[in-house]
């Protein structure tokens, strides 16, 4: 089993990362809150270029809580319709919305205990309404966070919801929510699911994967 990495060496992993994705932020486009949450929503199981296509047009018609919920799921699965698992997104698109104007004011609340109660919500899509939205420190835990946090080493686990409470722990607190769109920008960029781009990577002294999986075979 790899050796786990110290503090200092999650420090330097991140500072590299910086300097190699120094514009390093959320990718999903949003003027609101409300209009974050939809979106990331949408995002499951989707790009964030498929979404922003989508949401491009989609938010100059409809923004708020009270549009969303005054939409039939029809009206909704045609507008969202090219992003993918469209029946279940509205659905859940249509009951937050509600949910929203009946118990929030048609605010987005900024705690993580009330936004897991809203439909199609969970921890990851909690986690980039959080940092993105009200500035709460959060690691939101996707694909790729997932994919590379662990690939690399700085955490060993096997689920998203254990990779994010144990980057929670290796990661100071201050760091989380850069760390997160490091870590994204890393995955989509660099260190890819099928094929990583180990050349252009600027960590692979620190890499388990890069150390196990490539370097052995680079001298045969």
């Amino acid at each position: 089993m790899p050796r786990k990495k110290t503090k200092k060496e999650v420090i330097e992993i991140l500072d590299l990362l910086s300097e190699m994705h120094p514009n390093a932020h959320c990718e999903l486009l949003h003027n609101s809150a409300f209009e974050l949450l939809i979106a990331t929503i949408l995002s499951a199981q989707c790009t964030d270029v498929r979404v922003n296509m989508v949401t491009k047009d989609l938010f100059k018609r409809y923004n708020t809580p009270e549009d969303f919920s005054n939409l039939s799921l029809s009206e909704i699965e045609k507008e969202i319709k090219t992003c993918g698992l469209y029946k279940s997104k509205a659905k859940k698109i249509k009951e937050t919305s509600s949910i929203l104007v009946d118990k929030y004011n048609s605010d987005v609340p900024d705690s993580l205990e009330e936004l897991l109660t809203l439909p199609g919500v969970g921890r990851k899509t909690a986690g980039v309404v959080l940092s993105n939205a009200f500035g709460v420190p959060a690691i939101a835990v996707d694909t790729h966070v997932f994919r590379v946090s662990n690939r690399i080493g700085i955490v060993n686990e096997k689920t998203p919801e254990k990779t994010e409470f144990a980057l929670m722990k290796a990661i100071p607190k201050e760091r989380w929510s850069h760390s997160h769109h490091l870590l994204i920008f890393h995955g989509r960029r660099v260190c890819k699911a099928r094929k990583p781009e180990c050349e252009n990577c600027n960590i692979t002294e620190y890499c388990n994967y890069y150390k196990t999986d490539v370097e052995p075979n680079i001298s045969k």
